[in-house]
């Protein structure tokens, strides 16, 4: 392709290079250009990620926000300018307090930054907003993988209106059938898993590690919930829970 777009390399290893390599296959497939299929602005709308961080990600670079609230703030004044009035105008705070079931002073505390969220502000301030379980709270890199998740299903249902073209399989064999939720980006990893665990468990010492953690059970299950919503709900319960832990032992 002559787009400018490049798909990143193995040193954007993990999800979000899987998801950008199909998406840009896909892309190529039913002729939509890269530069549209990975527009930053949209990408950015989507997952909440400032668009610098969307473009530095896309780049295979390392950037975003580590710090949840911090996150949470990007994403809520992100909320408010990106997410309007019937009429074109900003919701004001006394209008988000209402929806979202809050005071206006709890309202205004978070939006200033004085006061941390909680999974029910965040919750009820998605919900007024109408935006995706762990909007608010997800990593950089979590968001914008799963705002192209969405993407991924949207090539994959225009490509589904393309006779010559048959739904693509994934690594176990199993056909996208056109409208379905976008499978689970470790499927593939979790088939090269079985290869090597099938001599002396896995080479890799990371591997190793998350296996010893559980940290492949808790994918697992995760894995099996019917919806990115429910998937994104747990999501956002770690993030809340590992935040927790992490100023609890600071």
């Amino acid at each position: 392709m002559t787009d400018d777009f490049s798909v990143p390399g193995p040193a954007a290893a993990g999800p979000l290079a899987v998801v950008v390599a199909r998406v840009a296959e896909l892309a190529d497939r039913v002729g939509v250009p890269r530069a549209e299929a990975f527009r930053p602005a949209k990408l950015s709308a989507e997952s909440g990620v400032p668009v610098p961080v969307v473009e530095e990600l896309l780049a295979g670079r390392s950037g975003g926000e580590a710090d949840l609230q911090a996150r949470f703030l990007q994403r809520f004044a992100l909320l408010r300018k990106t997410r309007l009035k019937p009429d074109g105008r900003r919701y004001t705070q006394q209008e988000i307090a209402h929806g979202a079931g809050m005071s206006r002073q709890q309202a205004g505390a978070l939006i200033n930054g004085d006061r941390r969220p909680t999974m029910e502000h965040c919750a009820a301030i998605q919900r007024f907003f109408k935006v995706h379980a762990g909007f608010l709270t997800a990593e950089d890199t979590d968001a914008l993988t799963g705002a192209l998740r969405r993407v991924e299903e949207e090539l994959r249902q225009r490509q589904a209106g393309l006779p010559e073209e048959r739904p693509p399989v994934d690594a176990a064999g199993h056909a996208g059938a056109p409208g379905s939720a976008a499978a689970p980006s470790t499927a593939p990893a979790a088939a090269a898993e079985g290869t090597e665990e099938a001599a002396d468990g896995p080479a890799d010492p990371l591997q190793r590690l998350l296996q010893d953690h559980g940290v492949r059970g808790i994918a697992w299950r995760a894995a099996q919930l019917p919806t990115d919503k429910h998937r994104d709900t747990v999501t956002e319960w770690l993030d809340m829970l590992l935040e927790n832990v992490r100023r609890s032992e600071s």
